[in-house]
């Protein structure tokens, strides 16, 4: 949605573009004398040695698995590898994100690049559901005649799984707390090292019991803990492309705030939306009456969208109350 409307408003209207800087480093851009707070602290270079180490990590375990499971015919190796592939596009492409979002502003993409960290959360969610689409096929064509499986195969493979994606989170642990894309990371690859371990498990039944038909239904399981895990990805990252307001933001409370500020009489044009997967945006009209000195208000008012709503980036306009704004109605964007 656009920042950019036309007013037909009195010559003495006043609008303000307030982005302050909260500790994070402010720009300057375009000699315009404000500062952009973007409501998160940038990754700092060391994680992207841990995305190279993680990726390569991972990649060469997805080899081994693959290979494994096809050898000692698991279906439940399988699934793992299938999921620990994703996990690699996903850190790659996390990784270019991280990147791409560090990008400053230009003159055609005057918000730089942060909206590719969406992007990238969309493409994780979409591949990931599709390659669980193939797997669980596999496994429920299995369920009927299950093969015999190798348990010890699957026990040793999926236990060197354990290892990578534990030590892969340990990259990310000290960011986690810092930087949502960094925790996402973090929580994946342990999440990862519990299917991992499931993975495990399943070996040694089969090993102890030669109960073949828990590897399809441990594979089912794996698909199942991924599905619900993706879903609220997918949902989120279409949510964001769509410009929908964020989930942690009531958007009636931000509306409240705003109408409860002395002198404001009306609030209109209000619009909330994701930047990237960790910054949000506002722009809202606020009227006033003649006289009123709003523009000194600005600065206050956008410090506490920042601190208590988390907008790190807010543009308020004041219009006067005898103004006539085309982007009053409520219909009207």
């Amino acid at each position: 949605m656009s920042q950019a409307h036309t007013h037909d408003h009195s010559a003495h209207d006043h609008s303000a573009h307030d982005h302050h800087d909260h500790g994070h480093g402010g720009h300057d851009h375009g000699g315009h004398g404000h500062h952009h707070g973007h409501g998160h602290s940038h990754a700092p270079a060391t994680f992207g040695r841990a995305f190279a180490i993680g990726t390569i990590l991972n990649l060469a375990f997805v080899i081994v698995e693959a290979i494994y499971g096809i050898i000692g015919d698991s279906v439940a190796l399988l699934a793992d590898a299938g999921h620990n592939l994703s996990d690699v596009l996903g850190l790659i492409v996390a990784w270019v994100a991280m990147t791409l979002s560090q990008r400053g502003p230009s003159a055609r993409f005057t918000y730089g690049l942060r909206s590719s960290s969406i992007l990238a959360a969309l493409f994780n969610a979409l591949f990931l559901l599709l390659a669980i689409g193939g797997i669980v096929w596999e496994a429920l064509r299995r369920l009927g005649n299950p093969p015999e499986v190798a348990g010890v195969t699957m026990m040793v493979v999926a236990a060197i799984g354990v290892v990578i994606n534990a030590g892969t989170a340990m990259l990310f642990m000290s960011g986690r707390k810092g930087d949502l894309n960094i925790r996402g990371a973090y929580l994946h690859m342990v999440a990862d090292a519990g299917i991992s371990t499931g993975v495990v498990l399943s070996g040694a039944v089969i090993f102890f019991t030669g109960w073949n038909l828990i590897d399809p239904l441990v594979s089912l399981a794996v698909s199942v803990i991924i599905v619900y895990g993706t879903w609220g990805l997918l949902r989120d990252s279409v949510r964001m492309t769509f410009g929908a307001v964020p989930d942690a933001i009531d958007p009636t409370a931000v509306r409240l705030y705003l109408i409860d500020q002395p002198g404001v009489m009306e609030v209109h044009d209000l619009h909330i939306w994701s930047l990237s997967t960790t910054e949000t945006a506002l722009t809202a009209h606020l009227v006033m009456p003649e006289g009123h000195p709003g523009d000194h208000a600005l600065d206050g008012i956008s410090d506490v969208l920042h601190q208590k709503f988390g907008i790190g980036h807010a543009t308020l306009q004041v219009e006067l109350s005898g103004d006539k704004c085309r982007l009053a109605p409520e219909h009207v964007v």
